[in-house]
């Protein structure tokens, strides 16, 4: 990967602001979440866009079984929903009522048989891929819970609050084995009177030493979400902060999405009054070496399986999807 040659290769457009975005694990498409209440899937060559119609809420998480054959998306009605990948009309295979209110993050074990879903109903829960049968409730959070992502050994599971909370669970008990809090990304505003910040990205390195979680800081006004966008790394070992990567230019937006490239960049988007930045970090510097400008706020990030590609899903409807590396010929 050379971060600095970074440039769009595919804008796919739709008519409705978007708040999520996935690459399947083939790579052939990309799913993202609409403020139409629906989640479409975008063929990334041929720009065809595919409505998975069932969905009937904002949708912010998706996630895919082992084989990249079934996608699972949680949404702001409580629900989960199963889906084939690649059929001509995806209809659902699958609805489980999962939560009580929001469901903000889901994510799939490494060896792809646990489902995992947080919600604003402070519950923790795992379910079953194949039969959507619920397999343990954890509760500990004392905030609305808004990201979730397994540890690569698929022994522990990590959790992130809307006060920076982290809980470590161990996934075959459901016990916590601790807690640790990213001060910086949360704060209470006294004139708004509300707590503003959340880890609205979370993401492990490949090799499991690292946990990073995204979000806001320098917060000066929580009503119009004013503050700098953040990307707080841990040691997973020790619980220690390792690094708070921050833009140069102090950007004014929130860091919605977070991923670890597999040659250790750290790669966050900022979306925000400030636009949209792809922000690229080395491991023990604070400041990025390399931001890409891109045309409008930015509302997540992921990246490609084969670590070429970064999807951005956008306000203005567009889903750009960027190669990390110099323009082909």
């Amino acid at each position: 990967m050379d971060a600095t040659k970074t440039h769009v290769e595919k804008d796919l457009t739709h008519n409705s602001p978007l708040i999520s975005c996935r690459f399947d694990p083939a790579g052939r498409f990309v799913f993202a979440g609409s403020q139409d209440y629906s989640v479409w899937r975008f063929n990334i060559e041929t720009g065809m866009k595919t409505k998975l119609a069932g969905t009937d809420a904002w949708v912010r998480g998706m996630a895919f079984d082992k084989t990249g054959s079934v996608l699972v998306t949680g949404g702001y009605d409580g629900r989960l929903v199963w889906w084939p990948v690649a059929d001509e009309s995806p209809k659902p295979i699958r609805t489980v009522e999962a939560h009580a209110g929001w469901i903000r993050a889901v994510a799939v074990s490494p060896d792809g048989t646990l489902l995992a879903s947080v919600g604003n109903d402070l519950a923790v829960r795992l379910w079953s891929m194949v039969d959507g049968k619920l397999v343990r409730e954890m509760n500990g959070h004392e905030s609305h819970i808004y990201n979730v992502a397994f540890h690569p050994n698929g022994k522990h599971l990590a959790t992130g609050d809307l006060m920076c909370n982290l809980i470590d669970w161990e996934v075959a008990s459901g016990k916590q084995v601790r807690t640790w809090q990213a001060q910086s990304l949360q704060k209470y505003d006294k004139t708004f009177i509300a707590t503003i910040g959340g880890f609205r990205g979370m993401a492990f390195s490949p090799d499991g030493k690292y946990i990073a979680g995204s979000g806001i800081t320098n917060v000066t006004n929580a009503f119009a979400g004013v503050g700098n966008p953040s990307v707080v790394v841990f040691d997973w070992e020790t619980g220690k902060q390792q690094i708070e990567h921050l833009s140069k230019a102090k950007y004014k937006g929130v860091a919605w999405g977070v991923a670890f490239h597999p040659d250790g960049t750290r790669i966050g988007i900022s979306g925000g009054n400030s636009g949209g930045y792809l922000l690229f970090f080395k491991f023990d510097a604070a400041s990025e070496f390399h931001q890409f400008k891109l045309k409008d706020t930015a509302r997540d990030l992921d990246l490609a399986s084969d670590g070429q590609r970064v999807a951005t899903a956008h306000y203005n409807g567009h889903i750009y999807v960027s190669r990390l590396d110099e323009k082909k010929t």
